[in-house]
C-alpha cells in the first residue's frame, strides 16, 4: 500500500540536498538554479551527487534516470527522488 508524499517529505528532500551543495560549494543555492550550467557542479562532482543521492535517500538511480536532467537542480534531483520512492510502493 503507498503512502502519499506530504509537503514535508518534498521539503525534507529539498533541504537535505540544499544543504549537501552548499557545504561541498560553498554557494547559496536556489532549488531552482541550474546546477550545471552555472559552473557549481562539474561531472565528477556529479557522480559524487549521484552517491550522495542514493545513499542520502535509499534509492537506485539508473537506466533511463542516468541522465543529467535529472541532477540539473535541487528541484530536479527532489522530484527524481520522490519518484523513485513512489516506484517502489507497488
Amino acid at each position: 500500500m503507498s503512502t502519499p508524499t506530504t509537503q514535508q517529505d518534498t521539503a525534507a528532500i529539498r533541504e537535505t540536498l540544499t544543504a549537501f551543495l552548499e557545504q561541498r560549494t560553498k554557494t547559496a543555492v536556489a532549488p531552482d538554479v541550474d546546477l550545471f550550467s552555472t559552473g557549481l557542479v562539474t561531472s565528477l562532482f556529479a557522480m559524487e551527487l549521484l552517491v550522495h543521492v542514493e545513499q542520502s535517500f535509499g534509492v537506485q538511480v539508473g537506466g533511463a534516470d542516468l541522465t543529467l536532467d535529472n541532477f540539473r537542480s535541487v528541484d530536479a534531483m527532489t522530484a527524481l527522488v520522490l519518484r523513485l520512492r513512489g516506484a517502489g510502493d507497488e
